[in-house]
């Protein structure tokens, strides 16, 4: 297994680590002044249950409760010559609760409690033999990896590394633990603790502890400057409180998932928990992880235009209304309505009708959204088109078809008269309630932008003619609030090199972000229509920050929809905002797409108004 370890680390997976095992020790009753470790030879069932349930809760790594299984601490409680029993037993029950080939164990190792010289009495070789013992003992007990962790002393951590390096070939995490300025106690600057465990061979390099969940994020920048090692990060659940004689942790399990989301996207490749975290809070960081390997599993083809970009046969502006709109500079508005769920299209059709009356220029179909089965949003355009009288905008997703279906349905598409699409990659089916269905992501949105551009060149994927070319407008997303904006400016440059004409922005709520990004975006030439969702409810809003990719609400905007109590004022906070948000994006963006909160266009009116333009 522990090969096996090293080769995920070596692919670039995302893993998840479990939480604190001694909190839920204490939690059950285990009082502060006894030894947390030796619950694992004295009451080995409730330790097993403790792994069992963080296992559950998604922990694709159980570490050993063995943090402080070592002889010099262990010797305050006279447990001194049971060392070996317990850390035995904390790798067999921790082995035992995660089944063999499922994941991975850990033997966790904390600071000895010793002073090392020159600061005090015990020398560098003691302190590695004490270690050595210890790792020795977890090795028998089944452990697949170590994990070191609250170090303060950069010597002592690195003696414990030696340790683990002599007995033989095992993957290391180690994690010191920061001040509030990201530095040890002992005042060593962060850039140089990771840089030394990395030199001193650790494959995982970070810290655990902390303040909390935010300092670990401030601390991650640092450490991406100066070491490019896999970095591990573990918080505890922020400061602990003393409530009724009882250490209470602040941080909830959604914050810690939040957490996860943003570390994950910002590069991490490890996330755990620390002091105060419980499976409540590794379910939600699982949830984090499962959302981040979904995207990160993708991986697809980036078909490249071979030559030049293919020059389209038929003029931007004469493409459809919604093209010549956009050339002549005309500010546009669409609104986002999702096809529905079976085979009935007359609400959706009612909704398009009342856009329509209102003066929308045309109607947005996701495609398969969030990973949900509906009505083809190809069929649903059709339907609009036919029916309502009001361009279509289809969402073309590279999700669920290969190269040979991609290029039939776009003709297809276009012998049936749809004209606009935005190509997009397609949220994979991870996210979505069947995530065992098979994603194909032949290409990303990137190659779909290039393979329409053939097409409007008159060329199929063989550079073959395909007689009269097609006369789609090509759009694209883009985010202006993506935590990796270098990558998210790379990208939107890419897909306009191979044939992007026009953007839609992920839904704004951070005006800031909007401006910056429309600095970086204006020059390259093509219209951008900033997306705007209505918050309906303080869920809506939580849900929105925590669940869709891409999307960032700031905290103040959340604490605005909390501080409305019912119902109807959360709906009415949630317009004002977004009309604040029209009101500030109108003069920066060509357009604006206006989603329909749970389809209830009717609740819209005066924002749908105010968006084209109308008092």
């Amino acid at each position: 297994m522990s090969s096996t370890f090293k080769d995920v680390l070596q692919a670039g997976k995302r893993l998840l680590f479990d939480g604190s095992v001694s909190t839920v020790l204490y939690e059950r009753g285990l009082f502060i002044n006894r030894s947390f470790d030796e619950a694992n030879i004295v009451t080995p069932q409730m330790v097993r249950g403790i792994h069992e349930v963080y296992r559950a809760a998604g922990a694709q790594v159980l570490t050993t409760n063995t943090w402080a299984a070592n002889r010099p601490k262990l010797h305050g409680y006279g447990l001194s010559e049971q060392m070996a029993e317990i850390n035995r037993a904390g790798a067999r029950l921790a082995r035992e609760a995660m089944g063999e080939g499922t994941g991975w164990v850990a033997g966790c190792i904390g600071p000895l409690g010793l002073r090392l010289q020159p600061w005090g009495p015990t020398t560098l070789d003691e302190a590695k033999g004490f270690f050595r013992e210890q790792v020795q003992a977890l090795i028998e007990g089944g452990v697949d990896l170590f994990v070191l962790e609250s170090f303060a002393d950069l010597d002592e951590i690195h003696q414990a590394i030696l340790a683990i390096q002599e007995v033989g070939p095992y993957p290391i995490a180690a994690m010191m633990t920061p001040n509030d300025e990201g530095q040890t106690i002992a005042g060593t600057e962060p850039e140089w603790y990771v840089c030394k465990l990395a030199e001193w061979g650790a494959d995982l390099v970070g810290v655990n502890g902390g303040s909390g969940p935010g300092q670990l994020l401030d601390l991650l920048r640092r450490f991406k400057a100066v070491t490019d090692r896999p970095l591990i990060l573990q918080p505890s659940a922020g400061l602990p409180r003393v409530v009724d004689g009882r250490l209470l942790y602040m941080a909830s399990p959604e914050y810690l998932g939040e957490f996860a989301r943003q570390a994950f996207q910002l590069g991490v490749r490890a996330v755990g928990g620390c002091a105060g975290t419980t499976p409540a809070h590794t379910r939600t960081m699982r949830g984090a992880l499962a959302q981040e390997q979904a995207f990160v599993e993708i991986n697809p083809e980036i078909r490249e235009p071979k030559n030049a970009r293919a020059k389209a046969v038929v003029p931007f502006a004469q493409r459809s209304s919604f093209s010549r709109k956009l050339a002549e500079g005309t500010f546009v508005t669409s609104v986002e309505l999702v096809p529905p769920k079976g085979t009935c299209p007359e609400k959706l059709l009612e909704k398009a009708a009342l856009c329509k009356a209102l003066g929308i220029d045309a109607i947005n179909v996701p495609d398969g959204p969030r990973a949900t089965a509906r009505m083809s949003a190809l069929a649903a355009c059709l339907l609009i088109e036919k029916q309502v009288g009001i361009e279509a905008v289809l969402h073309f997703a590279c999700r669920d078809r290969n190269l040979l279906g991609m290029q039939g349905d776009l003709l297809g598409a276009a012998a049936l008269g749809l004209k606009n699409l935005l190509a997009v990659t397609g949220d994979p089916p991870k996210l979505g309630p069947y995530p065992h269905a098979t994603s194909v992501y032949d290409v990303d949105s990137i190659g779909l932008v290039n393979m329409i551009a053939q097409l409007n060149a008159g060329l199929d994927l063989g550079d073959s003619s395909i007689g009269a070319a097609t006369a789609f407008t090509v759009g694209v997303g883009a985010n202006p609030m993506a935590l990796d904006l270098e990558r998210e400016h790379e990208r939107y440059q890419r897909k306009i090199d191979v044939g992007a004409e026009w953007a839609i922005t992920q839904p704004v709520f951070d005006p800031e972000s909007l401006f910056r990004f429309m600095d970086f975006a204006a020059p390259l030439g093509i219209p951008v229509l900033a997306g705007i969702w209505p918050l309906k409810s303080l869920r809506n809003a939580e849900f929105m920050a925590k669940e869709v990719p891409g999307v960032f609400v700031p905290k103040a905007l959340l604490e605005r929809m909390a501080s409305r109590t019912s119902a109807e004022d959360q709906l009415k906070e949630g317009l004002d905002i977004a009309t604040e948000l029209i009101e500030l994006a109108r003069p920066r963006v060509q357009g604006l797409q206006i989603s329909a909160p749970l389809g209830q266009v009717e609740i819209l009116k005066d924002l749908l108004r105010l968006s084209i333009g109308e008092a």
